[in-house]
C-alpha cells in the first residue's frame, strides 16, 4: 500500500522546484520551437512520402520527433533535483523520515513526468501553429502512453545516476554523451528507409525510435499505429529501471 502524504509531499517538493526555476522551463519550449523552426522548414522538400498525391510534409513527420525529444531531454534531467537534495542533506533526513520509499520515488517520478508530458502536449499545439498537419483526436491522447513509458523509464534512469554517482557533472556527462546518440539513431527525424544500414539496425531497437513511431501513427491518422511489442519493451524497461532506482535508494538508507 503506498503511503499517499509521502507521495504527496515528494510530488509537490518536486513541482516546488520547478516552479522556483521557470528559466529551466523556457528553455525547454525555447529549444523544440527552434528545431521545428530550423529542421522543419529547411527539410521541407524532403520526400518523406514519395507516393503519389501525397501531401505528407516533412513539419507533419517531424513534430512527433521533437515530442520525443522533449520528453527524453525533460527526463533525463530528473536526478538533478536529487543531486541537490543530496548534497543539502535533505534526501537522507527525507528517507530516515518515510517509511515507504516506493511512494517517495513515485511521487517524485510522476511529478516530473508530468512536465514532461505537459511539455510534449504544449510542443504539439507549437508544430500544429507553425503548420504541421497532425490528428490531435483520442487515438493520439493515447498513443502519448508510449511517451509516459518511454519518459518514466529515462527519469529512473536518470535517477538511477545519480544516486550512484552524486555528482552532477556525470550527469551532465551523461546527458551530453548519451541523449544525442539516442536522439540521432532514432526515426525522430528521419525514417528508416532514409538512414544507412547499419544504422536501422540500431534505430529499430532504439527505445526513442520505439516511443516515437506509433505517437507519429496516430497523428497521421494511420490504422496500425498501435504497436504492441514496443509497449511490452518500453513497459520492461521501466520496470526494470524502477527496480534499480529503488535499491539505489535502499542503498542510500542503510
Amino acid at each position: 500500500m503506498i503511503n499517499g502524504i509521502v507521495f504527496q509531499a515528494a510530488f509537490q517538493r518536486t513541482l516546488m522546484n520547478i516552479r522556483r526555476r521557470p528559466v529551466i522551463l523556457f528553455l525547454s519550449f525555447l529549444q523544440p520551437l527552434i528545431w521545428m523552426t530550423f529542421f522543419g522548414f529547411l527539410f521541407q522538400r524532403f520526400p518523406i512520402n514519395p507516393a503519389q498525391g501525397s501531401t505528407m510534409q516533412y513539419i507533419d513527420f517531424l513534430l512527433p520527433g521533437i515530442c520525443g525529444m522533449t520528453v527524453l531531454l525533460g527526463s533525463s534531467q530528473s536526478g538533478i533535483s536529487l543531486i541537490r537534495d543530496s548534497q543539502s542533506g535533505f534526501l537522507e533526513r527525507t528517507m530516515i523520515t518515510a517509511l515507504d520509499l516506493h511512494a517517495f520515488l513515485l511521487g517524485k517520478i510522476t511529478a516530473d513526468l508530468s512536465r514532461v508530458i505537459v511539455q510534449a502536449f504544449v510542443v504539439t499545439l507549437l508544430g500544429i501553429t507553425l503548420g504541421a498537419v497532425v490528428s490531435v483526436g483520442f487515438s493520439t491522447f493515447f498513443s502519448f502512453l508510449f511517451f509516459i513509458l518511454f519518459g518514466l523509464s529515462y527519469s529512473l534512469l536518470s535517477c538511477c545516476i545519480a544516486l550512484k554517482t552524486d555528482s552532477q557533472e556525470a550527469l551532465s556527462a551523461f546527458i551530453h554523451l548519451v541523449n544525442m546518440p539516442i536522439f540521432f539513431t532514432s526515426t525522430a527525424l528521419v525514417p528508416l528507409r532514409a538512414m544507412p544500414s547499419w544504422m536501422e539496425q540500431i534505430a529499430v531497437w532504439n527505445p526513442l525510435t520505439l516511443a516515437v513511431t506509433p505517437v507519429r501513427g496516430a497523428m497521421l491518422s494511420q490504422s496500425s499505429w498501435w504497436n504492441g511489442q514496443a509497449f511490452l519493451a518500453l513497459s520492461l524497461m521501466a520496470i526494470l529501471l524502477y527496480t534499480l532506482a529503488w535499491k539505489s535508494l535502499n542503498v542510500r538508507r542503510i
